[in-house]
């Protein structure tokens, strides 16, 4: 494991531990890379979070729904809050966004689209909407912009995973070093590890652990009891396959995924972009 430990992050290889295998892979695993981060061209960065906060007072509402106000009681609801503190909104907007789902009449849907964009890619679009036919047009309406349709099918290019994050540094504030990262995912039952560039916030490279939808809470667990700081655990869309674009139809689908996060009703992006 020493020897390992010198190796850099990015070039994490696959490696076998007490007898199973355990992949230490790229960024790239996950459905969001640099492609879905187009910093260049995105606004102000209050109008950026505040777009995010309206993303997860969505999700709160929905989850305080189904599950209930407590999150000792309610996973999901929990996963969420633990998102919400990661992305430092405020606590008082969380409480607020939990107990109005009580006093709400309109009932948020969740919704998946499935589309392909330019160059034969295939796009998941995870939406919460109290006014699906308004969604589904407004979704549609950027796709019809952008090179992109609507169409079924595309979901056969993905799978759904347990996907944990966690931040560069544990709770007692020290840099997680790969054989820790190695040790706790073994530990835990995960079968992936790698760095995580979606976390925008950090400063640093965040960890994602990936395993099956079965162990999301096994891993989630053991990962906090190990001293990380978790940001998040969800059930994701991850490509099985990714496709590599020439560099005019990449611009294009840059505009066409950077016109897409900013739909507000939009919460989670799916992508096979390399």
């Amino acid at each position: 494991m020493a020897a390992v430990g010198a190796l850099a992050l990015a070039r994490w290889p696959r490696l076998v531990a007490t007898g199973r295998p355990l992949h230490l892979g790229s960024a790239s695993w996950a459905g969001h890379n640099r492609w879905s981060k187009v910093r260049n061209v995105k606004g102000p960065r209050d109008a950026a979070r505040s777009r995010l906060f309206h993303r997860l007072g969505l999700m709160l509402r929905l989850a305080a729904r189904e599950g209930g106000p407590d999150p000792a009681l309610n996973a999901q609801l929990a996963n969420v809050v633990e998102q919400c503190r990661a992305k430092n909104m405020p606590k008082a907007s969380i409480e607020a966004a939990i107990h109005g789902a009580e006093r709400s009449a309109a009932a948020a849907a969740r919704l998946l689209y499935e589309a392909y964009g330019p160059g034969g890619s295939a796009l998941l679009l995870e939406v919460l909407t109290d006014n699906p036919r308004r969604s589904q047009h407004d979704v549609r309406l950027i796709l019809t912009r952008h090179g992109g349709t609507m169409a079924e099918g595309a979901r056969h290019g993905f799978e759904q995973k347990g996907v944990v994050r966690v931040g560069p540094r544990d709770l007692q504030g020290h840099p997680v070093s790969l054989e820790v990262a190695l040790e706790a995912a073994l530990e835990a039952g995960a079968q992936d590890v790698c760095p995580d560039e979606e976390e925008e916030e950090e400063e640093e490279p965040a960890l994602k652990f990936i395993c099956e939808t079965s162990a999301l809470r096994n891993v989630r667990e053991h990962l906090e009891a190990s001293g990380l700081r978790l940001l998040s655990a969800a059930i994701e869309y991850l490509p099985r396959d990714r496709v590599t674009l020439p560099e005019g139809t990449r611009e294009q689908v840059e505009h066409l995924l950077q016109a897409l996060s900013d739909c507000p009703d939009i919460v989670r992006l799916y992508h096979n972009i390399q």
